[in-house]
């Protein structure tokens, strides 16, 4: 477990290092249409990362996680979907100014992203081989030879058991660990500076899971990758990230280096979530949050999170929307009652 608050954070606060991140989101907000109206899915989020650090997206199944990390690649689909406002930056370049031509030439270049169910994103009908080495031949401009070299090296790079006969096979003869390892490796093949991790081990098992930890880490170690790491297991994050960002209902509602806030959490949420966390031979009852993340078109007023917070207080929690407010130079949290709550973090909660 790691931490370096000053190269990975959910906001520039006051007295960060002035060094510019590689990413730098600020205020970003994403809008679907619904019901004839736009809706904000992604409400003022702000978040940097750093190059060879990794910034964990931690919440429940529709607070923005995923929505946000389709923001920086480009992909909301124009149709439905707009960047409503904020801005991002990827290496001082603005990306909210680029057309779908310039976005072709990053994406899979300098940026990449695993997405979630690695066997849904792979073509049934190519190999896995031909799959990553046509990623290869676009954006390097190499010869197809060349190409499958890269695809065969890749597929070794990430442990694949006699890769260069497994690069002729298609992705049905894989295993759900094996299909994300392609996936990584397709992820890395032109060495992307930029590595967004959506749901990277859902669904594999625990043995899985960690080889697919160990991998990550050693590729970052190897190309000092920035990753974006999404997920709703704190324990998994617990393991992977430098800092770690809250979300929920759209909203960042706390961030912290990965320590501070398993350690002492500044909100509500962030408590239930640590609470939810399963710890084997403790023998204690796994805590639960009541309710359900509201929808984008029915958010409460006042703290999103107060129906569900048995800390809330009327007139107070409930009546003017909450701000993300700086504790220190590394932490900040979106709750009213900060100064005067004692929450619980995972060593308090056994």
């Amino acid at each position: 477990m790691a931490s370096s608050p000053s190269r990975a954070s959910a906001a520039p606060l006051a007295g960060a290092s002035t060094d510019q991140p590689l990413l730098v989101v600020e205020d970003l907000t994403i809008e679907f249409r619904t019901g004839g109206t736009w809706a904000a899915v992604v409400d003022g989020v702000s978040f940097t990362v750093d190059a060879g650090h990794t910034l964990g997206l931690v919440g429940e199944s529709g607070s923005g996680k995923t929505v946000t990390s389709l923001g920086v690649m480009g992909l909301i689909p124009a149709l439905r979907g707009r960047v409503a406002r904020g801005a991002i930056s990827f290496d001082r370049q603005e990306l909210t100014a680029l057309d779908e031509r310039q976005w072709r030439d990053l994406r899979g270049n300098q940026i990449s992203m695993i997405f979630q169910q690695p066997a849904r994103s792979l073509n049934p009908a190519f190999t896995v081989g031909e799959q990553i080495a046509e990623v290869v031949r676009r954006h390097r401009g190499v010869s197809r030879k060349a190409a499958w070299r890269r695809a065969v090296e890749m597929l070794d790079r990430v442990h694949i058991p006699n890769a260069a006969r497994r690069a002729r096979e298609y992705p049905h003869t894989f295993s759900g660990g094996m299909s994300q390892r392609v996936m990584i490796a397709m992820a890395l093949a032109c060495e992307p500076r930029l590595l967004i991790a959506d749901e990277p081990t859902t669904a594999l098992d625990v043995t899985v899971q960690a080889v697919i930890l160990d991998l990550l880490r050693e590729l970052q170690d190897e190309t000092d990758v920035a990753i974006i790491f999404i997920t709703h297991d704190l324990g998994v994050v617990a393991e992977m990230c430098d800092v770690i960002a809250v979300m929920y209902a759209g909203q960042i509602v706390e961030t912290a280096p990965v320590d501070d806030l398993l350690r002492r959490p500044q909100h509500p949420y962030t408590e239930g979530l640590l609470a939810s966390i399963p710890r084997v031979g403790e023998g204690r009852r796994i805590g639960a949050i009541p309710g359900v993340v509201p929808p984008p078109h029915r958010m409460p007023a006042g703290c999103r999170f107060h129906p569900r917070c048995s800390y809330s207080i009327a007139g107070r929690c409930d009546s003017v929307p909450v701000p993300l407010a700086p504790l220190d130079d590394h932490r900040a949290a979106r709750c009213v009652r900060v100064q005067d709550l004692e929450l619980r973090g995972v060593e308090d909660t056994a």
